[in-house]
């Protein structure tokens, strides 16, 4: 009697083989690091989330008390949910904006982000559907829904949270724009957090000219990034020689941050527009159709002219003090 014996592989090897396959494919799509970590209840970031709003360091963002129980619960997103894979996709520029003009922050030099990531992102949600087979249960996130992207990646393993409140690869910097998709589908989970790196080092809350930085904690109320973009009224008035030039945004946290030695500039994706190089005398003479023109394709289309102009206002007077 001959006996046949048909080798069945173990579901591990299966998942195993499936989760390396969706790395590789993330990073073929342009993604500089992937990671994945188990869909589960975040309780030390609840926590700290709960005490920041109590702080009322939120200030005007009244989004980010909506939606509690699914910011801090990706189950709460997608029905039976057991897998998070974070994207991290560099958009460090190439290019520096002319000397004098208002200070924009590098992650609107180039296309909106959350076109791009979004498109890569759900290529790769479809490759995960050819590979298993089946359309499986799941979302695409892009800083537009109550994820908490940075715990997502950090849990993952892809870097800790600096003492900015910003992702750190320690391969990479902290350039980055972070993508999710929750899945209901098992993968293999990467170890974990890896160590903080910040050490003893302060100069991100030493270089932050309205002291908005504490260890590993920010007050928005008085970070000029806030100040330049959520802020709904005029930049209060305590801060107006404190604003070094920035017209929308603030990078000065990650320039004085030393991990950032190791960032190198972005491929394609975020090809600087016409804007970057925009002069000073260009920026004094926008009026809101141009505005409303360039904005289009950037994420600066979150802020209206009405604000923009207010800044650029400030960024004048700052530029050309009255004697």
């Amino acid at each position: 009697m001959n006996c046949i014996f048909v080798f069945m592989p173990h579901p591990d090897a299966h998942r195993t083989q499936l989760t390396a396959d969706i790395k590789a494919k993330g990073l073929e799509l342009g993604f500089d690091l992937v990671g994945v970590a188990k869909a589960t209840l975040l309780e030390q970031e609840a926590r700290d989330l709960e005490q920041w709003l109590r702080a009322g360091h939120q200030g005007e963002m009244a989004w980010m008390e909506n939606h509690f129980d699914k910011r801090v619960d990706p189950r709460k997103l997608v029905d039976g949910a057991e897998s998070v894979i974070s994207v991290l996709h560099n958009y460090y520029p190439a290019v520096a904006q002319p000397e004098g003009a208002p200070r924009i922050s590098r992650y609107v030099f180039g296309e909106d982000y959350h076109t791009v990531l979004k498109r890569k992102l759900y290529t790769l949600f479809r490759y995960i559907h050819e590979r298993v087979g089946e359309a499986v249960p799941g979302r695409v996130f892009v800083d537009s829904a109550p994820v908490m992207d940075k715990a997502w990646a950090r849990r993952s393993g892809l870097g800790w949270i600096g003492k900015h409140t910003n992702l750190i690869s320690p391969q990479r910097g902290s350039w980055f724009f972070i993508g999710e998709i929750i899945l209901a589908l098992p993968l293999d989970y990467d170890p974990g957090p890896i160590r903080d790196f910040c050490g003893t080092c302060t100069r991100c809350i030493d270089a932050c000219p309205t002291g908005a930085l504490q260890p590993y904690q920010i007050d928005a109320r008085k970070c000029i990034s806030y100040l330049t973009i959520e802020l709904r009224d005029d930049i209060p008035a305590r801060y107006h020689d404190q604003m070094e030039g920035w017209a929308y945004g603030c990078d000065i946290c990650q320039e004085v941050c030393p991990w950032n030695r190791f960032s190198l500039p972005e491929g394609d994706a975020f090809q600087p527009l016409p804007h970057v190089a925009f002069s000073a005398e260009q920026w004094e003479e926008l009026d809101e159709r141009t505005f409303k023109r360039l904005r289009r394709r950037t994420a600066m289309n979150r802020v209206r002219w009405e604000k923009i102009k207010g800044n650029l206002q400030l960024w004048q007077a700052n530029r050309n003090p009255e004697p």
